[in-house]
């Protein structure tokens, strides 16, 4: 199987190449926001009956895991292979949103976190997402809140684009999505977290291109190492972000939130 290269974002070869990096798998699912954002979805979910659910655009960091009945959707073949690979349940299919390969109405739950800000045409996936959902089927979609707090962060991932909930709200129904609720996931400590992070990786990914080749490998050496030891606390201390966050984004108004999850339902045709 292959990608089509017309649909991929130009920062895409950057998640390429992290893509068959287990230690990059590793340390991601540890990220305090990507925690956060798990929590919110699997919360919700937990509180449907039992059914079948596709994730869309889940890379190498799954929302719904620890199920059988999941099947895991991504551009990126390299991303699944390695996906399936380290977590092996569930089913895999190489597939771009906005035309994504399920009939109409053949499941029960649709998962799509973080994934709109990147594709060119958002309301094509949304359209997908509704289509394939059967009536009364829920649709769980997060996204970057405010257009405002566009900045360093959000150009690093190869995001196009950050949201406003009115704007939001129009394109599930445009859909044909009845939206159920909208929770605030992440808030300001958020964006300052990730513009600090962000800003200070371009600095030292500037300061590794100008090392000789012998200087690189010691210093990839000295990485792993470092990693190994570093990994343990690493966890733990996102862990406890994460209940920092969750505190910011429970005191923020909503007008602040960075992440928001977007719950909605696909009227019956009755």
């Amino acid at each position: 199987m292959t990608e089509p290269a017309s649909l991929r974002h130009p920062n895409e070869g950057r998640f390429e190449e992290f893509f068959v990096r287990d230690s990059y798998v590793t340390l991601k699912n540890y990220l305090y926001n990507y925690l956060e954002r798990r929590r919110a979805i699997t919360m919700r979910l937990a509180r449907q009956p039992r059914g079948r659910v596709v994730e869309i655009g889940c890379g190498l960091s799954p929302i719904v895991t620890e199920r059988d009945d999941v099947v895991y959707t991504e551009l990126s073949l390299r991303a699944l292979r390695t996906l399936k690979r380290l977590q092996g349940r569930g089913g895999y299919v190489v597939a771009d949103g906005t035309t994504l390969p399920f009939p109409t109405g053949a499941l029960d739950y649709a998962v799509c976190s973080e994934v709109l800000e990147h594709v060119w045409d958002d309301q094509a996936a949304i359209n997908e997402l509704a289509r394939i959902v059967c009536p009364g089927g829920r649709v769980y979609i997060t996204v970057p809140h405010r257009q405002r707090y566009f900045a360093a962060d959000d150009e690093y991932v190869g995001h196009l684009r950050r949201y406003e909930i009115p704007e939001m709200r129009d394109k599930l129904a445009l859909a044909g999505l009845r939206v159920v609720d909208v929770q605030k996931v992440l808030g300001p400590l958020e964006k300052v977290t990730m513009w600090t992070i962000v800003v200070t990786l371009s600095a030292l990914e500037r300061a590794s291109g100008r090392r000789d080749p012998a200087s690189t490998a010691r210093h990839n050496a000295a990485g792993r190492a470092i990693r190994a030891v570093l990994r343990p606390i690493f966890k733990y201390a996102h862990r406890i972000y994460a209940l920092l966050a969750r505190l910011d984004a429970a005191l923020a108004p909503r007008a602040l939130a960075t992440v928001v999850l977007f719950e909605s339902v696909k009227p019956d045709a009755r």
